[in-house]
């Protein structure tokens, strides 16, 4: 089990660290192309997310959908998607919904164009063998990834649920992913807040276990849009709007063609494919490809937002999203 984490590091290691160029005419074969070079191609800087939430959308890079739009696209890692917006040192970009909008409520020159492929907190409160449920936490030390952050949200929403306030534990800053899940193996936390695929390791390994899903608890609370500079929306929608199409063309391939999209995981993340079919199966019901902007949901996101003292004031949710990219229907 301890292997196999330091080998999944190395890999998250070598893939935050360096740019991501994915040329979406690497697998030429499986598609089409719209343009017969690269000259004819709008060329996009993309800050995708890291792990199991970018990979689809790489995955969709490598079989050409972008560039059966036109586009030339280009994938890089970013820990700040409002700075490098704000920058433009990229132009489109993943964003946690919470950043985005206090971001832009404070003045940066970005709109919110879309909802990702899930908008619900794919989030896991997890423990070791000793805590048996939520309510065995009372005065414990919970992890919840990055204090502020949504995870924290659905944390403390967890918890209260359970008849547990923020008072009752301590809630640690403890990192997230491979960083945070290492915490719990340690004993430097009681139980935590975590992604896929350290939930189905934990069972695996009898090292820990599931107290709750996230989004049965905040079903409502908005996780994940996707973000452009203002500079880039007024010089090029046209191109915004065929990235979204191809953006949503690369999630349904890979949700449809599951086998197919496990081998490309595969050769670039270190992990079993059991556990991560099984990763990838928990979260189908969330992976809903519902792209336009729920104005309601992210309402309601920024109250809880305020509710719990993580946003300073109330910012008006209409000015900073353009809906003209994405239909409804």
């Amino acid at each position: 089990m301890k292997q196999f984490i330091r080998k999944y590091i190395m890999v998250a290691f070598l893939i935050s660290i360096s740019v991501l160029v994915l040329a979406a005419c690497s697998d030429s074969g499986d598609s089409s192309s719209s343009g017969s070079n690269d000259d004819e191609l709008d060329h996009v800087t993309y800050s995708a997310f890291e792990g199991l939430n970018g990979m689809a959308v790489r995955f969709g890079g490598e079989k050409g959908f972008f560039e059966d739009e036109g586009i030339d696209i280009e994938f890089v890692v970013a820990d700040d998607e409002v700075a490098v917006l704000t920058s433009g040192d990229v132009d489109i970009a993943d964003g946690s919904t919470t950043r985005v909008i206090a971001g832009a409520g404070r003045g940066a020159p970005l709109k919110m164009v879309a909802s990702m492929y899930r908008t619900q907190g794919p989030f896991y409160l997890v423990a070791g063998e000793e805590i048996k449920s939520v309510e065995d936490l009372k005065g414990k030390d919970v992890g919840v990834g990055i204090v502020g952050s949504g995870m924290d949200v659905y944390a403390r929403y967890i918890l209260k649920e359970h008849g547990i306030s923020a008072d009752d534990v301590n809630l640690i800053d403890n990192g997230v992913y491979q960083q945070g899940y290492a915490t719990l193996e340690k004993g430097q936390v009681d139980a935590t807040l975590i992604h896929e695929p350290f939930v189905i390791m934990g069972e695996e390994s009898g090292e820990s276990h599931l107290l709750a899903r996230g989004w049965d608890y905040l079903p409502e609370f908005h996780t994940g849009v996707i973000a452009a500079s203002d500079a880039f929306i007024k010089k090029n929608p046209e191109t915004i709007e065929r990235f979204l199409k191809a953006y949503y063309t690369s999630q349904e391939y890979a949700k449809n063609n599951q086998d197919e999209y496990m081998d490309y995981i595969l050769k670039h993340i270190d992990i079993e494919p059991e556990i991560l079919k099984e990763a990838l199966n928990r979260e189908e019901e969330i992976w809903t490809n519902d792209m336009p902007l729920d104005v309601d949901r992210l309402v309601e996101t920024q109250e809880i937002q305020l509710e719990l003292g993580f946003q300073e004031e109330a910012y008006d949710i209409e000015s900073m999203i353009d809906t003209s990219f994405v239909s409804e229907e």
